[in-house]
């Protein structure tokens, strides 16, 4: 696979979002704070800090406003939440989101399980929230289920080729491509995010991977081939769906990040402090977390030679 040497990369860090809104237990406001301001000085480009969702639905993030609002601001990163509707827009705003990010899926039912509405109304939303930002914040419009659903199966190249068509036409110009429950595989990643570019060649593209199968870092490897450079994701490889019974979460961030600079990238991302916050993530959640480098160490990692070698 060829690389290209210091290619300028973008890492976007999902973990108090996406990772937190599912954990058995509740993670403290403070904490929550002194993570965010902690990764703040890691070098990630993006932060996704939170979702303005009713409590009642994600009872997880109940501290939307308290943790938005408290967190310290660092030049150089976007500061992001998910909005599900004009209500969770109001909320964000007021508490100065630098982005709001929307969603829906590519798949039918996986809409109605997920949102409880067609794709349709799903789409009016957007229309709605895009009108109601009218330019006071920047919109990332996310797609899940892109590479396949886990009730209707495959999601035609067409549907999401369309879908992105119409977050275009609404004045949106910032897409991430989700694959939400992990069924994606490199091949497909790379026919569909060539499609995306070849057609979009302007859209500030986000690719969006879970580990549920072993592939999410294939998977990025995959699209950066096809010309996307910004990454969804989280610390310690925290996450998963709640759809995909007994699955691991998203891409890890820290192996991610090694992975890439490793090859030559530069992700911007300070990977020993990143890696010294990973390590406290097992006792922030209660449990171990999937994450490998964190435990293994980075690959320029080296050992005392043995006292049986030293002698011979």
């Amino acid at each position: 696979m060829s690389t290209s040497p210091r290619k300028k990369l973008y890492i976007q860090e999902v973990s108090v979002r996406d990772g937190f809104q599912i954990e058995p237990r509740f993670v403290p406001t403070e904490q929550k704070i002194e993570l965010i301001n902690a990764l703040s000085h890691t070098g990630l480009a993006k932060i996704e800090v939170t979702s303005f969702t009713s409590p009642k639905a994600i009872p997880n993030l109940a501290d939307a406003e308290a943790v938005m609002s408290q967190i310290d601001r660092v030049e150089g990163v976007l500061y992001a939440a998910l909005v599900p509707n004009v209500r969770g827009c109001e909320r964000a705003l007021a508490c100065n989101v630098d982005e709001i990010n929307l969603f829906m899926s590519a798949s039918h039912t996986h809409n109605l399980a997920n949102l409880r509405m067609t794709q349709a109304q799903s789409l009016e939303q957007f229309r709605q929230v895009v009108d109601y930002i009218d330019g006071r914040a920047a919109i990332n419009a996310s797609l899940s289920t892109a590479f396949g659903c886990p009730f209707d199966g495959e999601v035609p190249e067409a549907t999401v080729l369309d879908l992105v068509q119409r977050y275009i036409d609404m004045g949106i110009q910032a897409v991430s491509l989700c694959d939400t429950t992990g069924v994606a595989n490199p091949a497909q990643v790379a026919r569909l995010c060539n499609a995306v570019k070849q057609r979009w060649p302007d859209l500030v593209l986000t690719a969006h991977f879970h580990d549920t199968r072993a592939m999410g870092l294939p998977n990025v490897l995959a699209a950066l081939q096809a010309g996307v450079d910004r990454f969804d994701a989280s610390l310690g490889g925290l996450g998963g769906c709640p759809f995909a019974p007994g699955a691991s979460g998203n891409v890890c961030t820290e192996d991610m990040v090694h992975m890439l600079d490793a090859m030559g990238y530069d992700t911007g991302v300070d990977l020993p402090r990143l890696l010294e916050i990973s390590r406290l993530l097992p006792e922030i959640v209660g449990h171990d977390v999937p994450g490998q480098v964190a435990k293994a160490g980075p690959y320029t990692r080296r050992y005392p030679v043995p006292d049986a070698v030293r002698n011979i």
